[in-house]
């Protein structure tokens, strides 16, 4: 047989699902590569395709296509064959021939409106194969995406979603398009396989009208879903944070005769989503409780251990017991810090639990739970790769890892600090603002990384470091220069982009950026003169509609703040303000709950001034921001009665609702408007006295609104110092009248 016909018999074999095909099979993969290296591109593609059909992903015949593959890339000038090698080599690859594989993709997918979309989504099961979220590629395929919309079937659909919730991206555009073409044919989708395709695409950014119509389909088909179907259904609710009591009932009784196939990582899956969906079927979880115990009795595997420690302490009433503490204990020195995590924060549940019912297995908790404790500080203090330590620290968060660990965490990252680079910058960026705390040493060598390698970083990751700076309010070193060049670097892309009519940032992600520069102090012209565009404010209203619920009020939100700060520092841009019936919406639909400090505090500031008359409480300024306390004092810094001011329907609020008010109500020469602010815990970077941006920003605002403010932080006002009441007199006092 000749070379080609080799391959394509092979193929056909397996194409066609062929009864026993396994010896010849076997023939014609071993006769195939003894004729490796005589294989011409087309015939080596298809052979690598066989092989990761067969499941061959590490076999050492894998190992020799790389090895070709390797040698000829420069040759390779289809994206068909060389989507399908990137696929079939995806795990026997160094991380430096991944790096020439993508750039090789995106040299071929560059500016051609010939790429088959197949082609694209190859590219993109390639950047998941290798756990990376590659923001040029993942452009480039989502514009073929867009451009080849029509074409896609529900199947194409939800693979792409699915590859996208895997990868970290999203798109509105794509989104929205998807949601129109798949809201117009509801009904073409009748069987359960596509309807749950459907349900898992469409579900999460449906309107009220077509999601009611989705879950009573969803019900009705319920009995016919297969038991992955049953799966992607309650994922799809869970993401939805849909808690519909009659299709819960009916996903939870055909659970039941699904129960017993599920493998284990699906049932830890199945137990995370019924407990978040609130599920009542205790039968249910007493069967979830039997079979999870049954993995965790034969798991070898430490995070297969952990996952389902971690969800055996979400069941409702879960007992623990000495086997399953023993089981936890025999994994712990093989354990990642995010299993560990997994583990702690379930002991320190049990034992809660357990002292308040049980009193059988505390001490037996707190125990095992030291023993985490000193494994965790272990595999700090033997790390040697931030790389690695950053993989695993992305997986762990809650109140363990930050009252145990978080100190040793932080020395650990600085000791590595030389392995900061460009390429782990992001996933630093990322770990410290997810903790909260401001380190110098390491906040100074990311700003230093990022700005020798600002070409090198893609401009929407900028977002990422930028927003780290801007939360913390943090200044690196050359403060200036570090904002120069990263607003530089956008402005420029952003440029380009506008020319080219495409741009690397959506407009809510615009949106985000230009709140986080203005928190900073920047206002680059050309991105606020694009943000306030009707044109833009009509796509990003649009785009809004397909997002999640959380990111949607975000957004919204960070747009005001946006649209207040550009209002009050740069008046030359002659925005409007046009977010006052906003404001007066959320802040009416917020609850209003009575302060006890503000009252304290405002017993004692009237009783300094003189009546309470002189001092308001819980006050709302123009462009709304609520203030603890407002007081005005003379130039003789003598106090000034207030007139009585109507409370707007809002119990002890004052309200000022425009701008344009303060000329009816201006302050006598020299006088003075105080606005004394409490300044919890969150105001201030975690372990320390930094105050943080939003606080920081928010002081400057005020100012330029005439007040002058007094912050009084919550380890001054709660410290021993100020433990009697003359004592917190006298601290008012001196702030007040502004008395060192």
């Amino acid at each position: 047989m000749e070379d080609e016909a080799i391959v394509d018999t092979l193929y056909s074999i397996l194409r066609l699902n062929v009864e026993d095909y396994g010896s010849p099979a076997e023939l014609l993969v071993t006769e195939a590569w003894k004729r490796l290296e005589r294989l011409s591109l087309p015939a080596l593609s298809k052979f690598a395709l066989c092989l990761y059909k067969q499941h061959r992903h590490l076999s050492p015949v894998i190992g020799e296509v790389a090895g070709i593959v390797d040698t000829k890339l420069d040759s390779i000038q289809d994206i068909r064959i060389l989507s399908v090698l990137m696929i079939s080599i995806s795990d026997v690859i160094s991380q430096s021939f991944r790096d020439r594989l993508l750039h090789k993709a995106g040299q071929l997918m560059e500016g051609s409106d010939e790429v088959h979309f197949n082609y694209a989504k190859r590219v993109l099961q390639f950047l998941q194969n290798v756990k990376l979220r590659y923001h040029p590629l993942l452009e480039k395929c989502n514009k073929i995406f867009l451009r080849n919309v029509s074409c896609l079937d529900i199947h194409s659909i939800s693979h792409i979603f699915g590859l996208y919730e895997q990868l970290g991206f999203d798109n509105a555009e794509f989104r929205l398009v998807v949601k129109q073409l798949l809201s117009a044919t509801l009904d073409d989708y009748d069987d359960p396989d596509t309807f749950a395709k459907l349900f898992f695409t469409l579900g999460p950014m449906a309107g009220s009208q077509v999601r009611e119509r989705l879950l009573v389909t969803a019900a009705c088909m319920a009995e016919e879903f297969s038991r992955h179907q049953v799966l992607v259904i309650l994922k799809t609710m869970h993401k939805m944070k849909c808690r519909n009591t009659h299709l819960l009932k009916k996903m939870a009784s055909v659970l039941h005769k699904h129960m017993d196939t599920y493998q284990v990582l699906q049932l830890v899956k199945l137990t995370q989503y019924l407990v978040g969906l609130r599920c009542q079927d205790m039968e249910l979880f007493a069967k979830l409780k039997m079979l999870l115990l049954g993995f965790l009795k034969s798991s070898i595997t430490p995070a297969h251990t952990a996952a389902i420690i971690r969800v055996l302490a979400m069941l409702p009433s879960f007992q623990v017991e000495g086997s399953t503490i023993n089981k936890a204990a025999a994994v712990l020195p093989q354990c990642r810090l995010h299993h560990l995590n997994y583990i702690a924060t379930a002991l320190v549940k049990w034992n809660h639990y357990d002292q308040l019912h049980w009193q059988n297995s505390s001490e037996l908790c707190v125990k095992l739970l030291q023993k985490v404790n000193d494994c965790g500080f272990q595999r700090l203090q033997k790390a040697n790769n931030i790389n690695l330590l950053l993989e695993e620290l992305k997986h762990v968060n809650g109140e363990w890892f930050e009252e145990v660990l978080i100190e040793e965490t932080m020395a650990t990252c600085q000791r590595l600090i030389d392995q900061i680079t460009w390429p782990n910058v992001l996933q630093l960026c990322s770990f410290l603002r997810k903790t909260s705390r401001c380190c110098p040493s390491l906040l100074d060598r990311i700003a230093s990384v990022t700005v020798e390698n600002i070409d090198k970083i893609h401009p929407f990751e900028m977002y990422f470091i930028l927003v780290l700076f801007s939360t913390l309010n943090y200044d690196p070193p050359a403060n200036e220069e570090f904002f120069a060049r990263c607003i530089q670097h956008l402005t420029s892309n952003l440029s380009k982009c506008i020319r080219e009519r495409y741009c690397c940032f959506e407009t809510h992600h615009l949106v985000l950026l230009g709140h986080i520069l203005a928190v900073a102090g920047y206002f680059p012209p050309v991105l606020i003169t694009k943000i306030f565009n009707v044109s833009f404010l009509s796509k990003l209203d649009t785009q809004l509609e397909v997002l999640p619920d959380t990111l949607k009020h975000r957004v919204r939100l960070r747009l005001m703040k946006l649209n207040r700060a550009v209002c009050l520092e740069c008046p030359e841009f002659h925005i409007p303000w046009f977010h006052e019936h906003y404001c007066q919406r959320v802040f009416f639909n917020s609850s209003h709950r009575k302060n006890p400090l503000r009252q304290h505090v405002h017993r004692m500031l009237t009783e300094i001034l003189g009546g309470s008359h002189f001092a308001k409480i819980s006050v709302l300024t123009p462009y709304y921001y609520e203030i603890d306390l407002e007081c005005i004092l003379d130039e003789n810094k003598k106090p000034l009665s207030y007139m009585t001011v109507p409370l707007d329907g809002v119990e002890g609020m004052h309200l000022r609702h425009d701008i344009k008010d303060e000329a009816r109500n201006a302050l006598p020469p020299g006088a003075q408007r105080i606005a004394l602010e409490f300044l919890d815990s969150k105001a201030f970077s975690k372990g320390s006295r930094h105050l943080k941006g939003e606080s920081a920003v928010k002081k400057r605002h005020l100012e330029i609104l005439g007040y002058r403010v007094v912050q009084i932080p919550h380890f001054e006002w709660n410290s021993m110092v100020l433990s009697t009441k003359g004592e917190q007199l006298d601290y008012l006092r001196r702030h007040l009248y502004g008395i060192q």
